[in-house]
């Protein structure tokens, strides 16, 4: 990692990133900015490299090339947990709790990898071991009440209705108070009502808390709303970068992926 100055507000920085499997290429000399504070939201069809991408930002893939720039340093290569106590937290695709688990259990599992206490201490109940437990209930039971999920902290996340689980995935997620939030379609599935909720969500966790978030979603009604900034993928490579209302009115982007979709039609 090496030190980087700061380039006005931008608290990442995907510069040129390619990435390929087996010689197929996922991500083509992909670059863009995301602002401190704002929500921006990756489009495109399927198998534009979004969840790629994702995967590269908090280190589940090394890219063939280019660099990623988080806060005051930058790096090629990085391992999740490294991104994770960096403050990059991450939701996935499909839902990958503890389904057998309690909802306030899952929610702690989220701060595994910031514990400072080892078996020894935990295992004997020793003062540190109790101060981090205690802290890190008390931080479980602010997240669940933020998402509104308190009545449900004992309830076995395997009982839970669909749209209730991919909540407290969320939860996992903000519990570790990340400042930068990956969200890899965390509407998937859901019907109207269930994405309404979400979309308040995570408006909530970034005006309130200060998140800066990056999602996937493929609902570009919703996305278009909740968004500040959206960046196009079309097979791997960026088509469209800019407000809701300018990726809108990019042809290149309506070509490969809004289709019917006009200026102006999406409110």
């Amino acid at each position: 990692m090496t030190t980087l100055s700061h380039a006005g507000n931008i608290i990442l920085d995907v510069r040129d990133i390619s990435l390929s499997f087996q010689g197929v290429k996922a991500i083509t000399s992909l670059s863009f900015s995301v602002q401190r504070g704002e929500i921006c939201a990756l489009i495109g069809p399927n198998g534009a490299g979004k969840s790629s991408l994702l995967n590269v930002l908090n280190g589940v893939y090394t890219p063939d090339s280019g660099e990623i720039h988080y806060e005051s340093e930058h790096f090629h290569k990085v391992h999740p947990f490294q991104a994770a106590q960096r403050g990059i937290g991450r939701t996935f695709q499909n839902i990958a709790l503890f389904k057998k688990m309690s909802v306030i259990d899952n929610t702690l599992s989220g701060l595994s990898r910031h514990g400072r206490s080892n078996f020894i201490e935990h295992a004997f109940k020793l003062p540190r071991a109790r101060r981090e437990s205690a802290e890190f209930l008390e931080r479980s039971e602010a997240v669940l009440e933020f998402l509104e999920l308190q009545s449900h902290r004992y309830t076995m996340v395997g009982n839970l209705a669909y749209g209730l689980q991919k909540r407290v995935e969320l939860a996992r997620a903000l519990v570790a108070s990340p400042r930068l939030l990956l969200l890899d379609e965390p509407m998937a599935g859901m019907n109207a009502e269930e994405k309404q909720e979400m979309s308040r969500f995570i408006a909530d966790i970034n005006r309130d808390l200060g998140i800066t978030v990056v999602l996937i979603e493929h609902d570009v009604r919703v996305t278009m709303d909740l968004s500040d900034h959206v960046v196009v993928l079309d097979y791997g490579r960026k088509v469209g970068d800019g407000t809701p209302a300018e990726v809108q009115a990019n042809p290149d982007v309506i070509a490969a992926y809004l289709g019917a979709i006009t200026p102006g039609s999406v409110h």
